[in-house]
């Protein structure tokens, strides 16, 4: 599931702008609405397991301000992923984890960084708030993986009864269109 070796896989944007097929817009306005587990999104559509590709993790309190203004505290993970399947890169993910009064376990298994998140929020009741103004994530997440694709990025804000935990930028890639690829 976990991979941090330096495994190739391909990265491309969602669509290109010159594309008339309106399948893949479609695909994408469903995804960027979608409310619930993408990881599960992306098991689904893989027809399997994924592969979590952990590029960068690290404990910070230097965050941009959208963190500051979304999070509680001044402890923060900062965790940029992809999650890819069959050689193809499906999304790209920056998050922002809010370490106050976060559960011991979870920490752990968040440190650990072998499961992807939505494997971890499984066990939370969770709401997803969409967050406005993040461009500053999506440089961030960028400049680590390469290729924006503003037309394929969104964030939001994880909510739980005990207040927001994790700040998310994501962005989708062609590898979501398997079947049309």
């Amino acid at each position: 599931m976990s991979s941090n070796s330096p495994t190739s896989f391909r990265r491309e944007r969602f669509f290109d702008a010159s594309a008339t097929d309106p399948g893949p817009r479609r695909l994408l306005a469903l995804l960027l609405a979608q409310d619930g587990s993408t990881t599960r999104l992306c098991e689904t559509i893989a027809a399997g397991p994924i592969t979590l590709q952990l590029l960068h993790q690290a404990p910070t309190a230097d965050v941009p301000a959208a963190v500051r203004e979304a999070l509680p505290g001044t402890r923060f993970i900062e965790r940029i992923t992809s999650l890819c399947a069959h050689g193809e890169v499906m999304m790209d993910n920056l998050t922002y984890i809010a370490l106050g009064d976060l559960d011991r376990t979870l920490q752990r298994d968040l440190e650990a960084g072998e499961l992807p998140i939505g494997h971890l929020l499984a066990r939370l009741w969770v709401r997803r708030e969409p967050v406005a103004g993040a461009e500053a994530l999506h440089e961030r997440l960028w400049g680590t993986v390469g290729l924006p694709d503003a037309a394929a990025t969104r964030a939001y804000r994880i909510l739980t009864p005990e207040g927001p935990r994790m700040l998310i930028a994501e962005t989708y890639r062609r590898g979501m269109r398997m079947e049309q690829s």
